[in-house]
Parts: structure tokens; C-alpha cells; sequence
């Protein structure tokens, strides 16, 4: 995905440190995977809006040439 935006749902979260600065590693499925392939994102808290998280949280994931750029808790549902 070049860009563009997919609600998930968070599986697991782990806090991480790069280079001295704290980032969350978020776990987490795309809704629409029947799959259900985990996929991780690292990001700051800049990038996370609706902190804190949780695991269970519905999620957007929002991607920039296939990376994640900005994570928004309580995504907004596409079915009506």
C-alpha cells in the first residue's frame, strides 16, 4: 500500500527504546485478514493517538509507501 489507511485490532504491546528514545511495538491484525497474519509496527508516541492502549483496542493503521506513519485508537467502522 503506497498510502492509505486499515482498521485492525491490537494483539499484543511491548514498550521499546530506540536509541534512547521510547517507542511501542504494536502487534496487531487487520480486520479484513481472514487470515489473521500478525503484523508489528514500531512508532512513537507522536504517531499514536489515543494513548493509552490496549490490547483488544480497535485500531487505524495508517500506511505511507507500506509504513506505518500514525496509529489512531477507537478507528472509525466502515459498516454501516
Amino acid at each position: 500500500m503506497l498510502k492509505g489507511s486499515r482498521q485492525a485490532v491490537v494483539r499484543t504491546l511491548r514498550p521499546v527504546s530506540i536509541h534512547g528514545q521510547m517507542s511501542l511495538e504494536i502487534v496487531f491484525t487487520h480486520i479484513d485478514d481472514p487470515n489473521e497474519q500478525l503484523n508489528a509496527a514500531r512508532v512513537g508516541p507522536e504517531a499514536i493517538v489515543g494513548l493509552p492502549l490496549e490490547v483488544g483496542d480497535t485500531i487505524e493503521v495508517e500506511y505511507l509507501v507500506g509504513v506505518v506513519v500514525k496509529v489512531t485508537k477507537g478507528a472509525r467502522s466502515s459498516a454501516g
